[in-house]
């Protein structure tokens, strides 16, 4: 070899050990996770996924980089699933609406009444799931996190203590388009609107009730006008975090592991924080007039033994308005507890 190639051939081979042991230079870095959020940035739920983020770049040495999208920038709910599924972004927070689009299985959580505490909650999560994570990945997603964003109640013009009292008001609807199966299943008169109408409507007499998470009555200053909540939880409001399974199969699976580890704990945080921020929303509330109504024992057993009455048509129909498998596994979870308590 002459001096000219032989010089050639000791500038090659020292960038190529350049590139080998310096890691910024030898890992690849992955295209950008567009992680899509419809929460707004400055709540609990947005600070957490942004410190998510951040820990999964730290987790990776920089080969994973999250770019968030909050406040529904991306879109509503059908538009964000319709762009996950062609992996436009990536992952995307969704409520348990958006999730039964992928599972409807998720939707028996919401059936009025049937889960009634958090520590019931919290065991039904535990026992179920495994298996809701491996039905969201067979059709397709991988299950980041989940998570409790706060209990549905009634607030309303006038006190309700009972089914009677709710029945002989006009009733704003959601968009779980099940929840509004089963109260017209019920005989309630519901009155079609989204939550962003909820305080026009209630202003101009178009509805005298409506059902909604505490926090966002006092962030839609609808407590104000319908100054009356029953103290009864209709249903827990939940939450997620999924990653189509492309985008997953990217990730290298030595990060895997420790990702999933970042997800639940700040599945955790969230939890902590929104019934925290759920209490102290409440008793703001109640400071500035709102009349937080605490049932007897017997008003609370009526609205139970009145859903009841109509299980046969929610789950038991050739349609069923909720999963009749999951709705009965719930059921079976809960008896158990409630027998061990």
């Amino acid at each position: 070899m002459n001096f000219v190639n032989k010089g050639k051939f000791c500038l090659f081979a020292f960038v190529l050990l350049f590139f080998m042991i310096n890691p910024l230079f030898a890992q690849r870095r992955m295209p950008p996770i567009r992680l899509a959020s419809f929460v707004p940035e400055n709540t609990a739920w947005g600070a957490a996924i942004n410190r998510m983020a951040a820990e999964w770049s730290r987790a990776t040495n920089g080969e994973i980089e999250v770019i968030v999208y909050h406040n529904a920038t991306a879109g509503d709910e059908a538009e964000v699933l319709r762009k996950l599924r062609l992996n436009d972004i990536q992952a995307a927070v969704l409520s348990s609406v958006g999730i039964s689009s992928v599972t409807p299985e998720v939707m028996a959580i919401s059936y009025p009444f049937l889960i009634r505490t958090e520590d019931e909650l919290q065991e039904v999560m535990r026992r179920i799931k495994p298996d809701l994570d491996a039905r969201i990945q067979r059709n397709g997603f991988v299950t980041l996190a989940w998570a409790h964003a706060g209990w549905v109640k009634f607030f309303s013009k006038s006190p309700i203590y009972v089914p009677n009292d709710l029945r002989r008001l006009k009733l704003s609807t959601s968009t779980e388009e099940e929840m509004v199966q089963a109260f017209r299943i019920m005989g309630f008169q519901l009155v079609s609107g989204n939550v962003s109408q909820t305080l026009p409507d209630l202003n101009s007499g178009r509805i005298d009730a409506a059902y909604l998470s505490p926090i966002l009555a006092a962030g839609g200053q609808i407590f104000g006008v319908a100054r009356n909540m029953t103290n009864l939880n209709i249903a827990p409001f939940m939450g997620g975090i999924l990653m189509n399974e492309t985008a997953w199969r990217r990730i290298p699976d030595r990060y895997k592991p420790q990702l999933l580890e970042i997800c639940k704990r700040m599945e955790k945080e969230i939890e902590a924080s929104i019934l925290n921020m759920e209490a102290e929303t409440i008793a703001t509330m109640r400071r500035y007039g709102l009349n937080s109504i605490d049932l007897t024992p017997q008003q609370r057993q009526e609205w139970f033994d009145d859903v009841e009455r109509y299980e046969n048509r929610l789950v038991g129909a050739s349609n069923p308005v909720f999963h009749r498998e999951y709705y009965n596994r719930i059921k079976n979870i809960l008896a158990e507890y409630r027998r061990g308590r």
